[in-house]
Order: structure tokens, then sequence, then C-alpha cells
């Protein structure tokens, strides 16, 4: 079977943002249809495209991936036709419809690097998109909007244009929002924006921690650090399943599968795959 070669659509991904985990298989044995090499990308709704093994595996992988996605963290899942015990480093599920053999599979989440917008054409606002890359995170310039995901907004225009995106950042629950000032200007710059006090007082001015910074790359260093102090490296521990995807339980094998338009299914009865549906018909 020639493998998929999903490394365009994984770039597509990463570069638009979405979150998904990359499953790739590293041991089979017979009897398997997935090799090692084999390989499989996993959106947060359980959606997948490639090819990791049949259709019981599938389901196993999809609903793994979600839950490895939702805390952040990578996964040696092993999927076995008897029931085994979680050994080091491996998470164990025992799949009664794989056909006799046994799978490894590694979940590796891929989350989109914390994005940070910075407002301003100045020498610090330079400064900060280029040193924040090296820290792992998004840099952009101001927009005007706050995608869902925004871990911090710093306004560094100097007096320019500044009320519009503290208040926007602050209304969207911005984790970080920094105003680069002095402390007296910072002050009567944030009481005068059109929120309320609480709102306010989340405003971080000065931005930026005192390390006694004096030029534009050690300010930018100061605000980067307050941001790195103030916050995980990325808003939550993971990302947090789609609230749209259900889960159900097949009464044949009793495997947990996720509920997909495509999932086999009667009436409210969902199942792993169609050889379970065709038994549970038979009953």
């Amino acid at each position: 079977m020639i493998r998929q070669d999903l490394s365009e659509r994984a770039a597509g991904l990463r570069a638009g943002r979405v979150p998904f985990v990359h499953a790739r298989v590293v041991l089979s044995e017979r009897p398997t249809s997935a090799k090692p090499g084999d390989e499989a990308i996993v959106l947060g709704d359980g959606s997948m495209e490639g090819f990791v093994g049949g259709e019981c595996a599938d389901e196993t992988v999809r609903r793994e991936s979600v839950d490895a996605l939702s805390r952040g963290e990578t996964v040696l899942l092993r999927i076995t036709p008897l029931p085994e015990p979680d050994q080091p480093g491996k998470h164990v599920v025992h799949n009664p419809c794989v056909s006799g053999g046994t799978l490894e599979i590694f979940l590796e989440p891929v989350l989109p690097p914390p994005l940070v917008y910075v407002v301003g054409p100045s020498p610090t606002a330079r400064a900060l998109l280029a040193l924040g890359e090296p820290l792992g995170y998004s840099m952009a310039p101001w927009t005007g909007e706050v995608e869902t995901d925004t871990a911090a907004v710093v306004v560094a225009s100097h007096g320019h244009e500044e009320a519009e995106p503290l208040v926007t950042a602050l209304e969207a629950g911005v984790p970080y929002v920094g105003l680069m000032a002095s402390r007296r200007r910072g002050a009567s710059v944030v009481s005068t924006l059109p929120v309320a006090p609480e709102m306010q007082a989340r405003v971080h001015t000065p931005a930026g921690l005192d390390i006694g910074a004096t030029t534009a790359e050690e300010v930018a260093l100061s605000i980067l650090a307050e941001i790195v102090a103030g916050q995980p490296r990325r808003p939550g521990a993971g990302y947090p399943a789609q609230s749209s995807v259900r889960t159900a339980v097949d009464p044949v094998c009793g495997m947990t599968v996720t509920v997909r338009e495509d999932t086999p299914h009667q009436g409210d009865v969902y199942f792993c795959g169609p050889a379970c549906m065709a038994a549970y018909q038979r009953s």
C-alpha cells in the first residue's frame, strides 16, 4: 500500500493555527493491517486523515488522540487484543476488535505557539517581534482583532491609538495585556479606558519586569519575561476537546467510540465498525 503524504496537510494546519495530533505506527505484530511508519492526522473533533490501522484501531486512536490533545501531552499508545497492564512509558488499551495483532502508535499533539500581538512601530515593538519568535511565541503586528487563543497584547505605540487595542484585548479576556508607558502616564491612560475598574486593573503598566532595562531590546526582554512569568507556555494545559465531540459504547465489543456523521449506528446505538453493527442486528 502506498502511504499517504501528510506533510503538506500538516503544514497547512500549522499555518492556520489548527491543533492536531500526529499519529505514527512504531510497532505492529501480526496480524495487523498497519505497518511501522503508517501515519495519520487527528483533529480536535476526532476526524482522521491517513491510516494507522483498521476500523477498530482507528476508533481507539481517535479517542486517545482527542484526549492527548486536551492534555497537550505525547502518548505512546499500545493497542492489544488481550488485556495488559499499563507499561512504563506506554498507555495500554485492550481492543477486542483487533484481529489478533498488537499495535504501538506514537501520538504527538501539535499545538499552535502562543500568539502575541504587538501594537505600534516603535523600536521596542520591533524588538518584541524579533525576540519573541526564538522563545516559542507566534509574534504578530496588531490587526485590530484578537484570535481566541491570543496569549498577550502589548501596546508599544508611545501614545498613539492606545485605548482601542487595550479595550479590545481586555474585553476578549486576553491573559496578558501590557502598556509600555511611564508609571504616571500609564495610570492616566488606563483610568480613562471605558471598561470596569476590575478590567482596568488587569493592564500591566509599565509593561515588563523591573530589570533595569534601558535599550529597546532590554525593554522587550523584560516584557517577554513578564509574559512568561505570568502564564503557562500555552494558554491552558492543552487544547480542549470540541464541545461537539460525543462518545458512545459499542454494545457488542464494549469499545468507546467517537460519534461522528460516518460512525456506524442503528438509531441511537453506535458501533466501532460494520462488523459489530451486523452482529448486533443478528442478535
